[in-house]
């Protein structure tokens, strides 16, 4: 299975965060499942951390690629044809980072590992 992190999950996997599910966790340490993290979610970071919300204790692109080799994480490009389904989603949630990790899944058949409630009223797999 193709699982997508949502970025929040991403964070609690290299945090070895207690807000990660036991579901979602499970999921991730299964070597049979291909982790990917979107460049969408590394634009979030990177919006986040010049806004002083997130610290980050190395430079945006040296912490990103370290934590994802480390982790065996892959990286998931934007593409037109994943950018083609937005028009298509009904406005439930209004974060544009969100949005675009719905239509990823959707484009390349991904499970979206989210805790967002408002993402799984979308047509897209989910698990938490």
């Amino acid at each position: 299975m193709r699982c997508l992190l949502d970025t929040c999950t991403f964070l609690w996997i290299i945090a070895g965060s207690r807000e990660l599910s036991p579901t979602a966790a499970n999921l991730f340490v299964d070597p049979t499942h291909e982790m990917l993290l979107s460049v969408v979610s590394v634009w979030e970071i990177s919006v986040k951390h010049s806004l002083g919300k997130l610290a980050l204790p190395t430079p945006l692109d040296r912490f990103i690629s370290t934590q994802r080799e480390l982790h065996g994480i892959s990286v998931l490009p934007l593409d037109e044809r994943a950018v083609f389904h937005l028009h298509k989603l009904p406005s439930l949630h209004r974060d544009p980072f969100d949005r675009m990790l719905i239509c990823q899944a959707i484009e390349h058949d991904c499970v979206l590992l989210t805790p967002d409630p408002l993402i799984v009223e979308y047509p897209v797999r989910t698990q938490w």
